[in-house]
């Protein structure tokens, strides 16, 4: 099946928080532990850089798994960002959390450089795949860990609305319409293999669901 792009950003209110709201405490958990899987003796410390941090459930989960860090989380939807921020307005996370509105490339980060950088649900986004590569050889410092998650996407139409039934049938149309067109959006790991060649990143690319792929290791 080939590729269909869908929107880059998700910036309608109503949209942003349905996702914010929408219950992916399974996926987002998995998320860390697999980042723990993939780097056993890593603790980041520092500042920690989200690429794509919609709404900041992932940063957030982050910055609780690993206390010694602080994150910069960076998205190009305002409307994702206002409901970042009020998640989080009040608790001790908000002195070690930082939101920033910027859309890659060339988005202004309180850093040059970054020790670990992650990102979750971006690159099907992306019209250009290369913007996410390209994003982590320029934000990334020497020996830097990256960890991205994304959808995959599947070989038809059919599976992707059985995805779409197996794991959205209880959420919000918003959302099961958005799941179904993200799963058309999506690289597959063959597809994101050619795009690490291309940047220039030796990086390992694991299937890890039906739905769902890896990409991470060391920079150089």
């Amino acid at each position: 099946m080939e590729r269909i792009a869908e929107p880059e950003l998700m910036d309608e209110a109503a949209q942003a928080l349905a996702y914010a709201r929408a219950d992916f405490s399974a996926p987002h958990e998995r998320f860390i532990e697999l980042f723990r899987e993939r780097f056993p003796a890593l603790a980041p410390q520092g500042c920690v850089l989200d690429l794509g941090c919609g709404p900041g459930d992932i940063t957030r989960r982050f910055a609780r798994t690993f206390p010694g860090c602080i994150l910069h989380g960076v998205d190009g939807a305002a409307a994702m960002l206002h409901l970042a921020q009020e998640m989080q307005h009040g608790s001790e996370l908000a002195s070690r959390i930082r939101y920033i509105y910027g859309y890659l490339p060339g988005a202004v980060l309180p850093h040059e450089r970054y020790a670990t950088l992650i990102s979750n649900s971006l690159l099907h986004h992306l019209a250009d795949p290369m913007v996410l590569w390209h994003a982590i050889v320029h934000y990334g410092a020497p020996g830097a860990a990256v960890f991205v998650m994304d959808l995959m996407r599947p070989n038809s139409r059919a599976t992707a609305e059985a995805l779409v039934a197996q794991y959205a049938a209880d959420e919000a149309e918003v959302l099961r319409h958005d799941f179904f067109h993200s799963l058309l959006a999506a690289y597959r790991p063959d597809e994101v293999q050619a795009q690490l060649a291309t940047a220039g990143l030796d990086l390992r690319v694991t299937v890890v669901s039906d739905r769902h792929f890896t990409v991470s290791g060391v920079l150089p």
